[in-house]
């Protein structure tokens, strides 16, 4: 569950492009090219918590969490953090500027009386004034010592802190304890308009101040903590990550006595809410329906008749059709009333399952975060921006939005902006700089790029064996002869040897077809690798069987395709059609994202370009292939942040060569990028007025949406299974939990789901 996903909504707009006839982008109007929308600016998706005020909330209990793994570690700032890092250092550690419900920072009290701009020239200078009754879980006050701690692990200085970032840091140049230990003064060498995001979560000295603690101490113990809760321990045999309330807490007190995170996998979410194990889980559609459905149930709306084939037999004519069926023996019935009672057994397990679910509710808003086809332009076709362009142009952004979101009662506005969501301060459509859904347009950028539909067939005078035959026929007259005397023999004999073969070589074509599909990969819209080979097109058969990636990547040769559509109808070039290579995810937890991929793979169609689609495990899926640029077209997600001049950058920066001739990408795995933008960033990081930053940061979205590298299509959705006495708690959409507030509407029992033996 942690690579897929994001959502939006509201009316669609109104977009501006500036295009030449080929449909090549012209850069000089995109200045500040934008959507020119007049409508009103979209609003966030409201969170799904099922809000209370504290007073309705219970003293006590424990609450359990799934989570999709124990984390690798507790340091947030090192590469193998995660989701479930990020969750449970969020009740630990001080968050100086957390998410509002808007995606903006704001101030938390509870650390900071204030924080702000108190110089500009001729250096920034930034005051903190902590709380001062905020103080770490041994009694030592939160104060200049910790800052400067993490300020010089996370500079990038001292190699010895293995940090995955350092954005920001690299700007301090001094930090100085104010009148006291409780104001700090943050000088930087460089203006730094992402201040706020700094320092955020905080560690105590005791983790940052020397590479040992940093780099393995942190990873699964945090002695010294500064939230409502405290870290009671660790168990990675058990899945579990356990928290306490923090009795030196100076906060508003912590309702719940316990909170539990544990590693559950997404297949396994139902059954862990139906036996009490969790009580709260991020879940995909299927389980949420199942949830809804039983809430039908238990409303009395489940005694309409039933549908379907069978729907109208009962146990007892079951029994007897399959007696008469196998005879009416003795061993028949047996083995029949065998197969009622597991049916039956498994009905009863199921309609126990239901009846738990009663207990739960779906809450559900839009992730912070979208979902994007990413196209990989380091090499290949999709170096050609005109290509990419095509892409993006064919793809029905708004139809994949609902098909995703629109089931789950969510709005399906897709996003504008590659840099921020609607709602946040900083969102502006500018999609308006590559252009609306237009297959017309597209297929003329194909043209343009030279891909076209005459240019996938091979002609047999261009290829070797064409020049060859040419040349004996001009040449040796009695050599042509015995070589067709040869040519001849040996076509009796590939006959006589096919007919021998013939049904086993289907057998086996049949099950390398299936477990292609299910397992590797297959080509959309194109003939199978054997036909290809026997026409003469030797380069796309080598292709099709040389693996790029993984066991597996590719189709055995007569494999058949499993779409319609042929080369005559592709585009290509040089006799070579175009064919990209799709990987997708093969989880259980991918359903949703693999459904995306299919329909982006009948769009394409539409314009000649084939798809060869590879499914690989979760596991290795950004790891080994997006990371490393093992794929033409990827589906995957990106959060949106409140800082995004600081975090988009790595995103969207420019690829630099390094020394070995590989290419350091930071963050872009799509490979695409471009100087001006990076020049946007550096800019607009710098510019301390909100308003002029955001401006920038406009202006280099419309570049990343005309480079077409990113195509956003979706937010993900949130779909949160709650226990229904929980409140507080859900899909938090944008905002930060208040892990304090969290809690019961009344004391669970014991025996309860929420106090069960975890």
């Amino acid at each position: 569950m942690a690579h897929v996903g994001v959502p939006r909504g509201t009316a669609r707009k109104r977009r501006s492009v500036a295009l030449l006839a080929t449909g090549v982008l012209t850069i000089p109007v995109l200045a500040g090219c934008t959507s020119d929308s007049e409508g009103p600016t979209p609003v966030a998706v409201p969170q799904d918590i099922a809000p209370a005020a504290r007073d309705r909330v219970a003293e006590g209990s424990t609450l359990t969490w799934a989570i999709d793994a124990v984390p690798a570690t507790l340091n947030a700032f090192q590469a193998d953090a995660d989701g479930a890092t990020a969750r449970i250092t969020g009740a630990l550690l001080p968050s100086l500027f957390p998410m509002d419900a808007k995606g903006e920072p704001k101030r938390n009290p509870d650390y900071l009386e204030s924080a702000k701009v108190i110089e500009q020239e001729p250096k920034q200078v930034v005051l903190y004034k902590l709380n001062q009754q905020a103080v770490w879980s041994d009694g030592r006050e939160i104060g200049a010592p910790d800052f400067v701690a993490q300020w010089r692990a996370l500079s990038g200085k001292d190699s010895a802190f293995w940090t995955a970032r350092n954005a920001g840091y690299e700007r301090i140049e001094k930090i100085e304890r104010g009148k006291d230990d409780l104001q700090v003064r943050v000088t930087f060498s460089k203006p730094y308009a992402d201040w706020r995001s700094l320092f955020s979560p905080l560690y105590p000295k005791e983790v940052t101040g020397s590479p040992g603690t940093f780099n393995d101490g942190a990873r699964t113990t945090l002695k010294n903590t500064a939230g409502p809760f405290r870290l009671r321990g660790v168990d990675k045999k058990k899945g579990t990550v356990v928290l306490d309330r923090n009795p030196r807490w100076w906060g508003n007190e912590a309702k719940l006595e316990s909170l539990v995170f544990r590693a559950v996998k997404a297949g396994d979410r139902a059954a862990a809410l139906t036996d009490g194990t969790v009580d709260v889980a991020d879940i995909e559609p299927a389980t949420a329906n199942r949830i809804a459905l039983a809430a039908r149930e238990r409303a009395g709306n489940a005694g309409a008749p039933a549908h379907g084939p069978g729907a109208g037999i009962t146990p007892a004519a079951a029994l007897r059709s399959w007696a008469l069926a196998h005879g009416s023996d003795e061993e028949a019935a047996e083995t029949a009333r065998a197969a009622r009672k597991k049916n039956q057994e498994a009905v009863a397990v199921y309609a126990a399952e239901q009846k738990a679910l009663r207990g739960f509710d779906v809450r559900k808003s839009l992730e912070p975060a979208y979902t994007q086809l990413a196209l990989n332009g380091e090499s290949g076709p999709l170096s050609d921006d005109r290509v990419r362009r095509a892409i993006a142009r064919t793809l029905d952004r708004q139809e994949l939005a609902d098909s995703v979101l629109k089931p789950l009662g969510l709005s399906a506005e897709p996003p504008g902006s590659h840099l921020a969501l609607a709602g946040q301060p900083a969102y502006k459509d500018s999609s308006g700089a590559l252009g609306e859904q237009d297959t017309k347009e597209a297929r003329a950028l194909l043209a343009d790029a030279g891909w076209t539909p005459g240019g996938a067939v091979r002609r047999t005078e261009d290829t070797k064996a064409g020049s060859q035959a040419e040349k004996e026929k001009a040449g040796d007259g009695k050599k042509a002869e015995e070589t067709e005397e040869k040519a001849g023999k040996a076509e009796k004999d590939e006959k006589a040897e096919g007919k021998a073969g013939k049904d086993e070589a289907a057998d086996k074509a049949g099950k390398d077809d299936a477990a292609s599909r299910e397992e590797g990969s297959y080509i959309v819209g194109d003939d199978k690798p054997g036909d290809r080979a026997a026409a003469g097109d030797a380069e796309i058969a080598a292709q099709d069987r040389t693996p790029g990636g993984a066991a597996g990547a590719y189709a055995p040769a007569g494999t058949a395709a499993p779409a319609p559509g042929s080369v005559k109808n592709r585009v290509g070039k040089a006799g070579k059609p175009l064919t990209l290579r799709f990987v997708l995810p093969s989880g259980p937890g991918s359903q949703s994202l693999r459904r995306v991929g299919e329909k982006i793979v009948e769009m394409l169609d539409t314009i000649g370009i084939g798809t060869q689609i590879t499914k690989v495990s979760d596991e290795s899926y950004f790891k080994d292939h997006i990371a490393s640029g093992d794929y033409d077209m990827a589906l995957y997600s990106w959060p949106a942040t409140a800082y995004p001049a600081t975090d988009g950058r790595p995103i969207f920066a420019k690829p630099e060569p390094a020394t070995d001739g590989s290419l350091l990408v930071e963050q872009n795995y799509t490979r695409v990028g471009s100087d001006h933008i990076d020049q946007l960033f550096d800019r607009a990081v710098s510019e301390l007025d909100a308003n002029a930053s955001r401006e920038l940061l406009k202006q280099a979205d419309a570049r990343i949406w005309a480079a077409a590298g990113s195509i956003p299509l979706y937010q993900r959705p949130q779909l949160v299974a709650v226990d229904k006495k929980l409140v507080n708690i859900g899909a938090f959409g944008f905002a930060a939990p208040r892990y304090e507030d969290i809690g019961f509407t009344a004391r669970q029992a014991a025996g309860s789901p929420a106090n069960r033996k975890k």
